[in-house]
């Protein structure tokens, strides 16, 4: 039953990308619809694994400015725990590789959202500070997994500096999403997936801080993200 479950938690992600594809034609380019989208996808495929995702501190999710959010990253199955989460008006991050994925590409890149070449440092680079003028300019937050692959539920990995030096030029908070540890344990006959809580911290403000102050920034936010995971475990 919980492989039931999964096949159709993430059979429902390209229907819910296709059927969503009109939305994107109306108006593209236009971050809201990230949200909205990943407001069906997560809820959805919540539904279908039979899991629950309690919340702490949600009010902490900067609703009338834009921030850059970073997350954990355990598994592929973070898009149902945390999609739901996104603040308004909000793009991500993804490798080159993802447009070319059925529907979910072409949402992907309707959204607006950041495709990097990791193969190629000077188009990456080009885009993070893209990343910095949309936050400036046109009002959008990003989300990140400052890990950059990953952990399968073996704790907090080490941070990539890119969220880091985005946030600081651009003089936006970090807000921090911490999702428990979880290996996509079922349990009972119905297969019902084992709740996996989140906590969001307070943001930090970034205000004033210069290229110099990302290793202290990058460590005080691994630090307390840490601590929240731990106490989620």
């Amino acid at each position: 039953m919980a492989v039931l479950r999964k096949v159709l938690a993430w059979v429902s992600v390209p229907v819910i990308c296709m059927l969503a594809l009109v939305l994107y034609l109306a108006r593209p380019f236009n971050p809201d619809n990230n949200r909205l989208l990943g407001l069906v996808v997560a809820r959805t495929g919540r539904f279908f694994l039979g899991m629950d995702r309690p919340l702490e501190g949600g009010e902490n999710i900067p609703r009338d400015r834009p921030t850059v959010v970073i997350a954990n990253h355990q598994q592929n199955d973070d898009l149902f725990i945390m999609a739901d989460l996104l603040p308004p008006r909000t793009v991500t991050v993804g490798k080159v590789s993802l447009v070319w994925t059925p529907f979910f590409g072409q949402v992907f890149w309707l959204g607006g959202n950041i495709i990097l070449n990791r193969g190629d440092q000077q188009k990456a680079v080009a885009a993070m500070r893209a990343t910095t003028d949309a936050i400036r300019r046109e009002n959008k937050s990003i989300w990140v997994f400052p890990e950059g692959t990953r952990s399968r539920g073996r704790g907090l990995g080490k941070f990539k500096k890119g969220a880091f030096h985005t946030a600081i030029a651009a003089g936006a908070p970090i807000t921090m999403v911490c999702a428990a540890p979880y290996k996509g344990e079922s349990r009972g006959l119905m297969g019902r997936r084992k709740a996996v809580p989140v906590r969001v911290l307070p943001p930090i403000e970034t205000a004033g801080m210069s290229s110099s102050d990302v290793p202290e920034l990058m460590a005080r936010c691994r630090e307390q993200m840490a601590e929240a995971i731990d106490g989620l475990a």
